[in-house]
């Protein structure tokens, strides 16, 4: 499905090192399989948003090679990965003054029947009618705007989605039900399901979970087995403090 071969991708150095470059990603080697629910953690500065940003085409590799559906896909904009099946939610979603949701939906989906955008709404879990033409800007909350980008990457119907901390901004009780839709896209559609994490519940749900640390992927397994792991990179559980965050589940 998605082949990462000896990825790497590094950054000049700091202005003292003149020249120099730091790497962020060393040497990956990995294949996400069809169908399949990956939840990736580690610590902080590991190199997890990288990796899924260099996936979509928004940074370039600086050596290796990335192959989907068996095709190299390295050279690709982001417009043509898109338009190949990839689809990417972003942990802080772009505010657009005078875009409707209405409007966002149209272009992601290039439906504009109503009947059909309800049908949409209904897939995931938005109820009121009024939403659609909410205006996607600041007047929106976290949680609302969070669903908005779920729901226009959804509604996409990606062969391969990537959810970049979609807990951001969002209160406690919509983490279940994003995790449920996650998981019911995946059964009825096949879609495989990339997710940046420090959060349990998704950790839990996904079929494998990759922990990345150094720009390497350290562990690849369940979620039970990388929990010695977690505990030796000082990531956090749900039963520390998590910087009050007890009740999230998250790993920091």
């Amino acid at each position: 499905m998605l082949e990462l071969k000896n990825v790497y991708f590094t950054i000049p150095e700091s202005e003292e090192r003149e020249g120099g470059r730091r790497s962020i990603i060393n040497g990956i080697n990995y294949v996400f399989e069809k169908g399949k629910f990956y939840a990736i953690t580690g610590p902080n500065g590991s190199g997890k948003t990288t990796l899924a940003k260099l996936i979509m085409g928004i940074y370039p590799l600086s050596q290796g090679t990335i192959l989907f559906k068996g095709q190299d896909i390295s050279p690709l904009s982001i417009t043509e990965r898109a338009k190949a099946g990839i689809a990417y939610s972003f942990q802080q979603p772009a505010r657009f003054k005078g875009i409707t949701f209405r409007d966002l939906l149209t272009i992601a989906t290039g439906v504009d029947d109503e009947r059909k955008l309800l049908e949409i709404l209904g897939r995931v879990g938005i109820c009121p009618l009024s939403f659609l033409d909410k205006e996607v800007d600041a007047r929106l909350s976290g949680g609302e705007i969070k669903k908005i980008e779920l729901a226009t990457t959804i509604a996409a119907n990606p062969a391969l989605a990537i959810y970049d901390e979609p807990d951001t901004g969002i209160d406690l009780w919509t983490i279940g039900p994003m995790v449920s839709l996650l998981k019911k896209e995946l059964a009825e559609r096949r879609t495989t399901t990339i997710v940046v994490s420090h959060n349990r519940a998704f950790l839990e749900a996904a079929d494998v979970v990759l922990i990345i640390n150094s720009g390497r992927i350290v562990y690849d397994g369940n979620l039970e087995g990388a929990m010695p792991l977690l505990d030796d990179l000082s990531v956090c559980t749900y039963r520390d403090s998590c910087e009050g965050e007890r009740d999230a589940g998250c790993y920091r």
